[in-house]
């Protein structure tokens, strides 16, 4: 068993309240989880308006294909436009 933890820190420059954070977050976490079969929530940075860190977990049998998706969904939020990452790790246990 493969347990895959990609950690991302965003910026969000056109987030002017926590209402408009939280739509770009849902966004982000919507197009994510219809995408891929991962469990992901904003695990900090709370009630700052523009900052999130997301923590993206996947679970499965094969080493290749949980890399894979953490680095494809890793791709997915660089090229959202509406958020800058500004740190990430991706980890294996």
């Amino acid at each position: 068993m493969v347990i895959g933890v990609l950690t991302v820190d965003l910026y969000l420059p056109g987030a002017g309240s926590l209402k408009e954070k939280r739509m770009i977050i849902r966004g982000i976490k919507d197009r994510i989880g219809h995408k891929y079969n991962v469990s992901i929530a904003e695990v900090d940075f709370v009630d700052k308006w523009q900052r999130a860190r997301l923590g993206i977990v996947q679970i499965g049998n094969d080493f290749k294909y949980v890399e894979k998706n953490m680095n494809a969904i890793f791709k997915l939020i660089d090229n959202n436009g509406m958020a800058q990452i500004v740190d990430h790790s991706l980890e294996f246990i």
